[in-house]
């Protein structure tokens, strides 16, 4: 008997192609910097574009791992008091009298204590959903936070501690640097590794995967402790910054992040989304709160635009899935 080889080609889409998501971000992007370039005559240039990304940078290192929790279909909410809490915790061990070095790796273990409880808590108690777990431990982690510096300030940091968040590599920015480095690791995770097929599998359908062999609480257990230790490598650049942390540092970075997955394409059912969407989305609502600072609009102003953008980001893909339907039942 012969042997029959089947396989299987996917013939390349060009309409499909150019149709995608990302691309529809790549024109925002596009005309998002327009739009600054005409308010502003000081925006458009190599060096203000670069160093405008050391003002938004530190939280796009949360929305690298928060792509993989909302593909899953849950949400961390707990990030920004995670933030908080490391660099709280890293300032008062360096002015107890430990070398910066130590406070540094203290800070990245606090950070992914707080996400290893988190994935804990929700792969043990499967009756509470992510939101309420995280929405718990947002409120606990900010308070011991506030316990230990209460209303304070705590900084002193040495002057070699302002270069991750203020120093340059042959022009570069030393975090725009060491961003593109975690976003390329985390788009191969996602994208290229078992590991990340079983996310997209989790996020599709938990109990499937679960009979199917995949170990859905150890994945969880993973993504929501990365969650963490991305929150602490945060904190540091935050912190190095600042120059100094207070308790409140970090406010609404949970929903910031959010919105970035969000308007990055990733679906909040689970199941859908990828790296180059989100990142793609950070430098668009990055560049925009940056362009329209320039010219001095308010912050509530700028939320309203973020808002709408979201609005547009979440009714497309609905309004396409409507018309669809409209066209099948017209077929019948």
């Amino acid at each position: 008997m012969e042997n029959t080889d089947l396989t299987a080609e996917k013939n390349f889409d060009l309409k499909s192609f150019f149709f995608q998501w990302e691309w529809v971000l790549v024109l925002i992007l596009i005309i998002v910097n327009f739009i600054n370039t005409y308010l502003s005559p000081y925006y458009l240039n190599t060096y203000t574009l670069l160093d405008a990304t050391m003002t938004f940078l530190d939280k796009a290192f949360i929305v690298l791992p928060m792509t993989f929790v909302i593909i899953f279909g849950d949400i961390d909410i707990s990030v920004g008091s995670t933030v908080a809490l490391s660099s709280v915790v890293m300032a008062v061990a360096y002015n107890l009298g430990m070398p910066m070095s130590l406070a540094i790796i203290i800070c990245l273990l606090v950070g992914t204590v707080c996400g290893m409880i988190n994935g804990l808590l929700i792969v043990k108690f499967k009756e509470l959903s992510a939101v309420i777990v995280t929405l718990s431990t947002m409120t606990l982690y900010r308070g011991i936070a506030y316990t230990i510096l209460e209303d304070q300030a705590a900084g002193g940091f040495p002057e070699w501690f302002t270069f991750p968040g203020w120093g340059y590599v042959k022009g570069i920015p030393f975090i725009l640097i060491v961003f593109t480095i975690f976003a390329i690791i985390f788009a191969l995770l996602l994208h290229r590794t078992t590991f990340g097929r079983q996310v997209y599998a989790i996020g599709n359908n938990a109990v499937a995967s679960r009979y199917s062999g995949v170990q859905v609480n150890k994945i969880k257990f993973i993504v929501f402790t990365l969650a963490g230790f991305m929150s602490a490598i945060a904190a540091l650049f935050l912190t190095s910054r600042m120059g100094s942390t207070r308790p409140n540092v970090a406010l609404g970075y949970e929903l910031d992040v959010i919105a970035m997955v969000v308007l990055g394409g990733v679906s909040t059912s689970g199941g859908k989304g990828r790296i180059i969407g989100t990142i793609l989305s950070i430098f668009i609502v990055g560049y925009l709160r940056y362009g329209l600072g320039l010219i001095n609009v308010p912050a509530q102003v700028i939320l309203i635009i973020i808002g709408l953008l979201l609005i547009f980001a979440v009714m497309v893909p609905n309004l396409e899935k409507y018309f669809k339907r409209k066209k099948t039942k017209k077929a019948f």
